[in-house]
């Protein structure tokens, strides 16, 4: 593996969005966006969902930011991202990760390009669930860990494909909402740690899901659950959290959730908390 510098692929993109005409996104009942996840795609915190990352209607562009802190006992991530939804049917995500090293010293930074296309339905209205297609592509610009630990690249593309459905009033007359993912990747933890390794080179199949109750327009709690390959044979777990959303309009939301990571690079028990501010910048 070679080791790259190049300009963060974040700072591209309001060369994308002045090349486009602007309009106001409000074509959709709030807290339908979503959020935006730790890889830049619109979804939930740890699972990319169906969903596109704006309020946009058919005739609509939207535009969104998100700052993202998970911190656990020896690591803390801090991600970056800047989204473009297009006519509620296409989305384009950048995004940067700051991996530090807490107990060793040390951090891995990474770089994602993500877009996104909605197949089938609305996540509202359709009688079947909203289906939405993606793919994220991930660069590591700090590859000495990846390579010490076995892994076979610094780079690698995740291909998924997601189900979300709303369902109003289902849960004692509050509205419901359910997610399933399903990714073709060989990142090893997300891709901090690199692609393949030494006991797998080749993409495996993980599932993904979430599900949640809205108690109000402006609240909604939930969980989600992801499934890791361990090509690296460092024992890799699974993530799960429990999140609480705040949603006070559509410009602004506010999640806040407990994470359970499990091992990280042969470290057992990563614990701690998800904070993440997400804004709609138009």
């Amino acid at each position: 593996m070679q080791r790259y510098k190049r300009l963060p692929i974040y700072c591209l993109l309001p060369m994308v969005l002045v090349s486009a005409p602007v309009f106001s996104a409000d074509g959709k009942l709030i807290g339908t966006a979503g959020l935006t996840q730790i890889e830049g795609a619109g979804g939930g915190g740890l699972v990319p969902w169906a969903t596109l990352s704006g309020y946009d209607s058919e005739d609509q562009i939207s535009a969104s930011s998100a700052v993202t802190v998970v911190d656990v006992d020896d690591y803390r991530l801090n991600a970056f991202g800047m989204s473009a939804s297009f006519y509620d049917r296409a989305e384009i995500s950048l995004s940067h990760q700051r991996f530090d090293l807490k107990s060793l010293g040390g951090t891995i930074r990474q770089n994602i390009v993500g877009m996104k296309y909605r197949l089938y339905g609305d996540v509202v209205y359709s009688e079947l669930p909203q289906i939405s297609i993606g793919l994220q592509h991930k660069q590591l610009s700090d590859t000495a860990v990846a390579e010490a630990l076995g892994a076979d690249d610094d780079q690698g593309t995740d291909i998924y494909l997601a189900a979300t459905k709303v369902h109003l009033g289902a849960i004692g007359g509050y509205n419901a909402v359910w997610n399933l993912t399903a990714r073709a990747t060989k990142a090893n933890e997300m891709g901090l740690l690199g692609f393949g390794g030494t006991q797998n080179s080749d993409y495996e199949l993980q599932l993904e899901a979430s599900a949640g109750i809205l108690f109000s327009r402006n609240l909604a709690v939930g969980v989600e659950y992801r499934q890791k390959p361990d090509n690296l044979g460092l024992g890799e777990d699974d993530w799960v959290d429990a999140f609480v959303s705040y949603i006070p309009s559509k410009s602004v939301s506010i999640t806040a959730a407990t994470a359970n990571l499990g091992a990280i690079a042969g470290a057992p028990g990563q614990s701690g908390f998800y904070l993440s501010l997400n804004a709609q910048l138009w």
